[in-house]
């Protein structure tokens, strides 16, 4: 719309309000420019002269500064304090639009009463670097240009204005009235009998070192999950916005001087809520170990430090995640929940967010999702996140907003509708899987893939059979004559030949049943045509050796008791057949090992 355009439009919208009569008695404006952010705050008093009673009104934001306009609130004041925020929303009126909003009062204004207001503004890139390029040694202004009176579709008998600096350094300003300059104040007014709409151009240019630092682009990430956890991610995009840096940044200078790059900034402080845990925070490159963490009562601080300090025109990418407790933000009601949390969180003082995407990750399976907001924001289509053990995926809320600041940072609530027996479905999954991979494994080890039978092979697995059961029977026959040697040896001190007869004959039943199996098996490795059989025969030969020393070791021992042989006659016989004895178990034992 052009200015004359403008002009007419307004002209139209003046009278449209004439019968209203509302009159501003007196205004007292804040223009805060101590930070990158352009604050304005005006306290309101408000007559009604009209002949009706009103429930709201108009208020206007000057259309140079509306685009700019990133957050708008207001209050009606009691005598001690504020009754609450209002009811505020953007209309129009003959057609004109873009700047004019709709208050409602909490309560009808009587014809010839006051009311008091509170009106709050903050409105972000009004500071304009000038230059626009300066050195590291070079220290940073900036140019506000607003409007001297308060833009407001009502008349104002009586005005006054203060203007916060950032710093005492003023390069110029404008001296509509003949202001007063103190330190770091500009005090204009007061102007008497402003007419609606007035505007006349206000250009401050002065020193502001502050951090301007924007965030670009944020992608904040919120997963649920009904075993008690929250997993939230922040994809942050930052730049700083100031002037631009010129020529080369050297870092020793920077490190000695102190106000060498006053305006750059080197860390930030992210105020995450206190029950964080599990904080990370890293770029492409890996985590950034130069951060820090501290947990206090209330919140969990986070200093961030990029790799490298920011300068005009200079940007950085991170990533910032931690995990919170379910039960501080989701409520239950049978298979009602409702999610409360905030939109977007505290990451740095004055923040500024030019683009923020957030998606809410819900449980698989929830339904008739609904979201409440303290403002208006921009819904775009669900989506659908797959993770582990999901099936049919979970339904992700995407929401986007552009221009936000720190009053931005308010609840909201999802409400949603989960059926509990659907939190059986992943451990269920986890079981069937494991059902599955063990029947599975069962089945492949009973199942024969070779296509044609190899003799061979089967042969080999029949003789190692039959040679596994030889070696377990010939070493239970070695076992009966260290039976019978433990007999013998009671004998000679119990002198009882009734237990020594009685162990020679369980010896040679056990012995010939044993060696009748070890023949039989020997008889299956020949009939096989395993040379095997050659080997066993050996053993049996051998065995029978000394099964007869076993025997003459037990009757020297009955000859000895007796007393038809001598003691140490004993004793030289006895050492002569163990070591015969053992002599043959040797041999024994390496035919077993070639077997």
């Amino acid at each position: 719309m052009s200015r004359r355009q403008l002009r007419g439009a307004l002209l139209l919208l003046m009278v449209a309000l004439c019968s209203a009569t509302l009159v501003n008695d007196d205004v007292k404006r804040t223009v805060d420019l101590s930070t990158h952010l352009a604050k304005i705050t005006a306290d309101i008093t408000m007559s009604n002269h009209g002949r009706y009673d009103i429930q709201s009104l108009i208020l206007s934001v000057d259309p140079e500064l509306y685009p700019h306009l990133a957050h708008m609130g207001a209050s009606v004041q009691g005598d001690e304090e504020e009754d609450g925020q209002l009811d505020i929303q953007e209309t129009q009126i003959n057609g004109l639009t873009g700047f004019l909003f709709k208050v409602t009062l909490p309560y009808k204004l009587v014809v010839g009463l006051k009311v008091k207001l509170k009106v709050e503004m903050t409105f972000s890139h009004v500071l304009q670097p000038f230059p626009s390029d300066i050195t590291q040694a070079e220290r940073q202004l900036v140019v506000f240009q607003g409007n001297h009176y308060f833009y407001s579709p009502y008349p104002t008998q009586s005005q006054t204005t203060r203007v916060r600096l950032a710093s005492k350094t003023v390069e110029s300003y404008t001296k509509l009235g003949n202001p007063s300059k103190t330190d770091d104040i500009i005090e204009y007014g007061p102007y008497s009998d402003i007419p609606q709409f007035s505007q006349d151009t206000m250009k401050i240019h002065f020193e502001n070192n502050t951090p301007f630092l924007t965030i670009s682009s944020i992608t904040r990430t919120i997963e649920v999950s009904h075993w008690g956890n929250i997993a939230v991610e922040e994809t942050i995009d930052v730049r700083h916005t100031g002037a631009i840096l010129k020529g080369p940044f050297s870092r020793y200078d920077y490190q000695r001087q102190s106000d060498s790059g006053i305006s750059s900034i080197k860390s930030f402080k992210t105020i995450l809520p206190a029950s964080a845990q599990d904080v990370y925070y890293r770029d492409e490159i890996g985590n950034i170990s130069t951060s820090h963490l501290q947990i206090l009562d209330d919140s969990v601080e986070v200093e961030i430090r990029p790799r490298f300090p920011l300068f005009g025109g200079w940007k950085t990418h991170y990533i910032i995640g931690y995990n919170l407790p379910s039960y501080e933000y989701l409520y239950t009601l049978g298979d009602q929940y409702a999610l409360k949390m905030r939109l977007v969180d505290h990451i740095y003082d004055d923040q500024v967010v030019d683009n923020m995407t957030v998606k809410i990750i819900l449980p698989e399976g929830a339904k008739n999702i609904q979201m409440d907001t303290p403002y208006k924001i921009n819904r775009m289509p669900n989506e659908l996140h797959y993770t582990y053990l999901d099936t049919f995926g979970r339904p992700v809320l995407v929401v986007t907003k552009n221009n936000l600041v720190e009053q931005h940072i308010q609840d909201v609530v999802v409400h949603y509708n989960f059926n509990k027996i659907l939190m059986l479905q992943e451990p269920l999954l986890v079981v069937a899987a494991f059902y599955i991979l063990f029947f599975t494994v069962i089945i492949y080890v009973r199942m024969d893939f070779a296509i044609t039978k190899d003799p061979a092979a089967e042969v080999r697995m029949k003789v190692a059979s039959i040679t596994e059961q030889v070696l377990t029977l010939v070493n239970k026959r070695l076992g009966l004559y260290r039976h019978l040697d433990e007999v013998v040896n009671r004998y000679k001190q119990s002198r009882d030949t009734g237990a020594l007869n009685g162990g020679r004959k369980t010896l040679e039943a056990d012995h010939r049943a044993l060696t009748n199996e070890i023949s039989s098996l020997q008889a299956r490795l020949k009939a096989e045509g395993s040379d095997l059989a050659d080997k066993v025969a050996e053993v049996q030969k051998l065995d029978g050796q000394v099964k007869e020393l076993v025997c003459r070791a037990s009757q020297e021992a009955e000859r000895l008791v007796a007393g038809k042989v001598k003691k140490e006659a004993y004793i030289e016989n006895d050492k002569t057949l163990a070591s015969k004895r053992q002599e043959l178990i040797g041999r024994i034992d390496n035919l077993l090992d070639a077997l």
